[in-house]
């Protein structure tokens, strides 16, 4: 292998020698330097990488002993940068590089670049001597662009990391949104996933931002699908999408499409009857979506048990999605939460069902922060005569939920629980963590599992307290099929 290569290139082998001379003359050019001390008999560490580093840096920056120029040309513009670069550094960062400079018939190369990545491409090119570089939130695509372009697989990683940890960052236009849409055009599962959860989780305030206009087609629909969309109400929702088409002026067939996806059923009566003579979308596409208005006004005309009857109440018309308004449960704010077991409260209406809305149901919730399964519990030990001791970090956080009494009215209907936990990134108040159980389970067996409430820095606190909000969403099934 060391034999073709030198066959291949051996300008390259020269520019190694005096590279690595260079890099031995940084190491000993300076007194100062960092030891660590290592096991009796392994003598002592050396390490002067931070120096090489910057050294590194000052060659980029002075160009001396370059041996290729890159010039970067702005497609569509005169603008152009020139970089006096060295092979072997571009050569051992990127295969694509190292191509370009195989077949290269000049002392300089020629890259077309688009506006958004010529403007950072002095970080990029700095990364690839340096192996860092600071990221501002305008600058991760075109970062990430020049990263897949030019195959530095390390870069393309940091940056895709970077962005699914500041979904939260303030921006003036917004960026979960553009994120989003790069990720599905460059296959990025993850990255699309975490913009899409984000979004999901954090919708009314998504609402109420600038970026809620720049959501695409395919986008919006993707959204009005999830039933683990967090927001105030249906109603909100329903507003929020009129404003979308509003601003966006789509075609018919996706203002369709978006109609059809709000669930009517989730709506009061007083409400939808309102939305029909006021609403303009509703009034122009009122026919797409009879069919849907209709049955939604039988769902509040007749009980949940007598409408499971004769209607399929398993599909997304009557599955709520987790609503913030007091209706759906309550917020519970846990101040010094490792402190003792807390216990809370709450009421909510057995239904949406407008038949149903005179009905409530009480909910006691319990949350302890160092509960402990039957088989880590301390036991009594007739031997040493006494409890065996536990330490407190073996148990982890729990809570339950349960109804405080039962009722007939139950009939027919389940109780999906969702606790949201809420917390501070980027300066900004957000949901961090969702969990689901039913009414069978009556708690959630992974709560806060990984959480580490004992710091008061804690990613799940806000000012040393715990910020839960608990949503009760009926979930109704079919009993008894109507004979035909």
């Amino acid at each position: 292998m060391a034999i073709m290569f030198q066959r291949i290139i051996p300008a390259r082998i020269q520019l190694g020698v005096l590279f690595i001379a260079f890099c031995f003359q940084i190491l000993t050019a300076s007194g100062a330097q960092k030891v660590e001390a290592l096991p009796e008999g392994s003598g002592a560490l050396i390490n002067h990488s931070l120096m090489l580093v910057q050294r590194l840096e000052a060659l980029l920056a002075h160009g001396n002993s370059s041996d290729v120029a890159l010039r970067v040309q702005t497609l569509h513009s005169d603008e152009v940068k020139v970089f006096q670069a060295h092979s072997l550094v571009l050569s051992l960062q990127s295969e694509v590089f190292e191509g370009l400079l195989q077949h290269r018939n000049a002392s300089g190369l020629i890259l077309r670049e688009t506006a958004d990545c010529a403007t950072v491409f002095d970080k990029f090119i700095r990364y690839l001597y340096c192996g860092e570089i600071t990221v501002l939130l305008e600058q991760a695509i075109p970062l990430h662009k020049l990263a897949s372009k030019y195959r530095v697989s390390a870069l393309q990683e940091g940056l895709s990391h970077y962005m699914t940890q500041h979904l939260a960052s303030d921006s003036p236009q917004g960026h979960v949104v553009s994120w989003y849409d790069y990720a599905m055009h460059i296959g990025d599962v993850g990255l699309r996933d975490s913009c899409l959860q984000y979004l999901s989780w954090n919708l009314s305030s998504v609402f109420q931002s600038g970026e809620w206009r720049a959501v695409s087609d395919d986008l919006l629909l993707s959204l009005l699908q999830r039933s683990d969309l967090i927001l105030q109400s249906e109603l909100e929702l329903f507003g929020a999408l009129e404003s979308w088409i509003g601003h966006n002026q789509p075609g018919g067939t996706t203002i369709e499409s978006a109609l059809r996806s709000v669930r009517y059923a989730m709506i009061p009566p007083g409400q939808l009857f309102r939305l029909q003579k006021q609403s303009p979308v509703l009034l122009k596409y009122h026919e797409s979506v009879q069919d849907l208005l209709f049955m939604a006004f039988q769902f509040h005309s007749a009980s949940p048990l007598q409408f499971a009857k004769y209607f399929d109440v398993n599909c997304s018309l009557f599955t709520p999605r987790n609503y913030l308004s007091p209706a759906w449960g309550s917020p519970w704010l846990i101040n010094n939460p490792t402190r003792d077991d807390r216990s809370t409260s709450f009421q909510t209406q057995l239904g949406p069902s407008s038949h149903d809305s005179a009905k409530k149901i009480m909910w006691n919730a319990l949350f302890s922060p160092r509960w402990l399964p039957v088989s880590l519990r301390p036991v009594y030990t007739a031997e040493h005569g006494a409890m065996q001791a536990v330490r407190a970090e073996e148990g982890r956080p729990r809570i339950i939920v349960t109804p405080a009494t039962s009722s007939v009215d139950f009939a027919g209907v389940s109780f999906q629980k969702t606790v949201i936990v809420a917390a501070r990134q980027q300066g900004k108040v957000v949901v961090r963590h969702v969990f689901n159980f039913h009414q069978s389970t009556e708690e959630s067996g992974d709560f806060l599992a990984q959480a580490d409430l004992q710091r008061r820095a804690s990613d799940y606190l806000i000012e040393s307290a715990m910020h839960l909000h608990i949503i009760i969403k009926p979930i109704y099934h079919s009993l008894i099929k109507a004979k035909k």
